[in-house]
């Protein structure tokens, strides 16, 4: 049986992946399916920088708006609603784009990796859920960065759900949980795809997240923040977890100012793009699309990438 196509267009946040991602749905007859773990999320659209329906251009987009934030959304649930998406995508002859910047989640999509469940361990799951609550989320980090430092490099401190499961499955297993990804990512891909990554220099990078924060802020990030605390959102969330809402959170319980909220939203975010750079370096098969090499012209970039799926066949 013949694979089917896939494109991949990912990078750090605000590098300008999803304005890309719909021209070149528009150039090849594509679907866009959202690799991004927070809009998924109904009611979340300024914080996540979700795309706008006019910003979509006609191309139809796929796992966006799915989901309440009282909901979980985990790499499990993203591979088989991605998977789904992209069976139809197929179906309709057209070509699946995966834009978006959780390189896990991209990875697991992409080599098909399995993540069959180790039966859960309550009473081990209670005691770290403790300590998280009782020491923070930064302690329970530690323990993971102890038993598996890939692992720990790949999931962020305040992801307390992923950090405890990592740290069961080490514990139920003897394995490190990196080593078990390791192990399923060389598999073979079941897709003939490109995997291309957007990126930027430092310094202009780290200037279009802090434009985006301060847009983010005139857009009425506070105003949606305190809309979802009064339906019952709260830190303790998936959904809470993203970058702007547990920092607007705190500033409405009184914990920090609006200044300071807006500070550690900016810095976060710079982390946060570095930590996607360092993960995607490791990935295989990645090509990278780096906007200085192209003289930050867009359409050179997009005609490339054009070119390419030409050449590989992707697209006729």
């Amino acid at each position: 049986m013949d694979k089917f196509p896939l494109i991949i267009l990912t990078g750090p946040t605000a590098v300008g992946k999803t304005e890309l991602s719909v021209r070149l749905a528009q150039a090849v007859g594509g679907e866009i399916i959202s690799a991004d773990s927070m809009q998924v999320y109904r009611h979340m659209d300024i914080g996540s920088a979700k795309i706008t329906p006019a910003e979509m251009g006609g191309v139809p987009h796929h796992l966006i708006d799915v989901l309440e934030p009282t909901e979980d959304f985990n790499v499990v649930t993203f591979q088989t609603l991605a998977k789904e998406a992209l069976r139809g995508i197929c179906s309709r002859g057209h070509i699946p784009i995966v834009a978006g910047g959780t390189g896990f989640y991209i990875q697991a999509l992409l080599y098909d990796i399995d993540f069959t469940r180790q039966d859960s361990d309550a009473a081990l799951r209670r005691e770290l859920e403790q300590m998280a609550a009782e020491k923070g989320a930064e302690a329970l980090h530690a323990i993971l960065q102890e038993l598996d430092p890939d692992a720990a490099l790949a999931i962020h401190a305040n992801n307390i759900k992923r950090t405890i499961r990592a740290i069961e499955f080490c514990r139920q297993t003897g394995w490190r949980i990196s080593v078990h990804n390791e192990t399923q990512r060389a598999r073979t891909s079941p897709y003939r795809f490109l995997y291309y990554v957007l990126t930027d220099d430092r310094p202009a990078l780290y200037a279009r997240i802090d434009r985006r924060v301060d847009r983010m802020m005139e857009q009425g990030l506070v105003e949606e923040v305190r809309r979802l605390a009064e339906i019952g959102c709260n830190r303790g969330m998936v959904s809470m977890q993203g970058l702007g809402y547990k920092e607007i959170l705190a500033c409405l319980d009184g914990e920090c100012s609006l200044e300071e909220a807006v500070r550690v939203i900016k810095r976060d975010t710079r982390h946060f793009a570095k930590r996607q750079l360092t993960w995607f370096r490791r990935e295989r098969d990645v090509r990278w699309l780096n906007l200085p090499d192209f003289d930050h012209d867009r359409e050179r970039v997009l005609a490339h990438i054009i070119q390419e799926a030409a050449e590989q066949k992707l697209i006729s």
